[in-house]
């Protein structure tokens, strides 16, 4: 396979970047700078923001403005990508692997020199593992180490002109890490790994310092997607480790390429960044789901008013009512449907829970890779007994929507994605890139098959929400969707 210029080759070639500074993760500034100490560190990091809010005006904030854009302080590619993705700029392309390290791959010499600086570092270490593997989260503690060994530590992230984050300012968890027997133990395993890469590099810090390094990176790591949102990386942002998480967020998190994007969902009064919120996790789970996942990654139970709602988890698993005319989302543990007085019956309690555990045990297994004839099996057991918008039917619903897309099976993926359609849109909400992409693939497969006129619609429901949740100049509204609504008026016209 051909291969980029080999190490010392490339030295020679880049001397001047054997000595060059840490490339900042966001613009330098010169202005004096308003430092946030935590996360969550109460009322003096509400006091700076509030300030910072000040300074920035009181202009309100509209629903599809870009609040935020931040480069990476770190990133790392997921290792199952790293043969087909450029590991600096992502792209999905034809890559040539490092001639030394035989590890890593670049889509360009130009992409390669980019790195350099971060690379030359890690590449013996690479070259001392390799075949093997490198877990993504070790790869990541890696470049953390090598980074602040250069100086990351000066560098910051501004999520205002004036006000900025640095790695030491994100909260450590120091203390619940040391309680927690599950995470301790994924430490070990990467310290192993760490020490088998590194040796005795004077570089790798003590056992007390990589756990404080190890809990900034697991608590405040972002997934970089691709324009189909699929998770191709992991990386740390300063700026944006600021905002907090709400179940009912205000604002989205989208990428281009490596560089991450914040827009407002919903008409926000001013920039204040105590009041901006986004999500840390997927919504399309209960809210008893949402918080113990919550408390395991993140420390914190979340009070927001949807995980305090119980309505919220009797709708999302909510039993079809046993009268056929009424669409009731029935609590199967009540007696009766409390809109038309309909009898639950033991019978209809034992279906429901026979269905709900083979949904799950199936789904379990499918997180992978999902089957088509498994979802089918499963929807066949639901039909009658989860209500349309019980999350379980909907999580098998999106995973049959998928298994048929991969098998191009399209009259079968079109009925999954129209009848998901109310459900994402029901617990996503109304401006969420999830229910965009729905709409996108509908209408993209309604393209295909000619149906135009569906098509339009779908196609146009997806710019709409994509252009609040990604921005009109994003690559996924030029490059994709726009072209295939073009496409779709002008046969439709013909």
């Amino acid at each position: 396979m051909p291969t980029f210029l080999r190490t010392q080759e490339f030295d020679q070639l880049l001397a001047a970047f054997s000595s060059a500074a840490l490339t900042s993760a966001t613009a330098t500034k010169n202005s004096t700078n308003t430092r946030c100490t935590s996360k969550k560190s109460g009322k003096q990091v509400n006091r700076n923001m509030k300030s910072a809010a000040a300074r920035n005006g009181t202009k309100a904030i509209k629903r599809g403005a870009r609040i935020l854009t931040e480069k990476p302080f770190a990133f790392v590619l997921q290792s199952k990508y790293r043969k087909e993705r450029c590991d600096n700029c992502l792209k999905a392309c034809k890559v040539l692997k490092c001639a030394n390290c035989q590890y890593v791959y670049y889509c360009s010499r130009e992409c390669q020199m980019q790195s350099w600086g971060v690379h030359k570092i890690e590449c013996p270490f690479l070259k001392r593992i390799y075949p093997r593997i490198v877990p993504d989260a070790a790869r990541m503690l890696c470049k953390l180490i090598i980074l602040l060994d250069k100086g990351g530590d000066l560098v910051r992230g501004y999520y205002t002109d004036t006000c900025s984050r640095r790695f030491r300012d994100l909260m450590s968890h120091y203390g619940e890490i040391k309680n927690d027997v599950r995470r301790l133990e994924h430490l070990e395993s990467l310290y192993a790994v760490l020490q088998d890469m590194m040796g005795e590099s004077v570089i790798v810090p003590n056992l007390t310092e990589l756990t404080s390094i190890y809990g900034r990176l697991i608590t405040n790591g972002f997934s970089i997607l691709d324009p189909e949102m699929n998770s191709i990386a992991t990386a740390i942002y300063l700026g944006v480790s600021v905002t907090d998480h709400s179940c009912k967020p205000n604002a989205v998190a989208t990428f281009e390429g490596t560089t991450l994007h914040i827009h407002a969902i919903e008409d926000i009064e001013c920039l204040d960044w105590s009041k901006i919120f986004i999500s840390y996790i997927d919504l399309l789970n209960t809210p008893a789901q949402r918080r113990a996942e919550l408390q395991e990654n993140y420390y914190f139970l979340c009070i927001c008013t949807k995980c305090t709602d119980v309505q919220e988890t009797q709708e999302m698993l909510a039993a079809v009512c046993a009268n056929k005319n009424c669409r009731e989302l029935v609590d199967i543990n009540l007696n009766n449907c409390t809109r038309c007085g309909a009898g639950v019956s033991p019978k209809q309690r034992n279906v429901y829970n026979e269905a709900l555990a083979m949904t799950k045990t199936h789904l379990e297994n499918m997180k992978d890779v999902a089957y088509l004839d498994v979802c089918k099996l499963c929807l066949a057991k639901q039909k009658g007994v989860l209500h349309p918008f019980n999350v379980w039917h909907l999580k098998t619903l999106d995973a049959a929507f998928e298994a048929a897309i991969d098998v191009s099976k399209w009259a079968e993926a079109l009925e999954y994605g129209i009848e998901l359609v109310p459900g994402f849109r029901k617990y996503y909400g109304d401006w969420h890139p999830l229910l965009g992409m729905l709409y996108l693939k509908i209408g993209k497969i309604q393209l295909y098959k000619s149906e135009l006129k569906e098509a339009i619609n779908n196609l146009r429901e997806a710019q709409k929400i994509l252009q609040i949740t990604h921005g009109r100049d994003h690559s996924l509204l030029r490059e994709q969707l726009q072209p295939m609504l073009a496409q779709a008026l002008a046969e439709n016209a013909a």
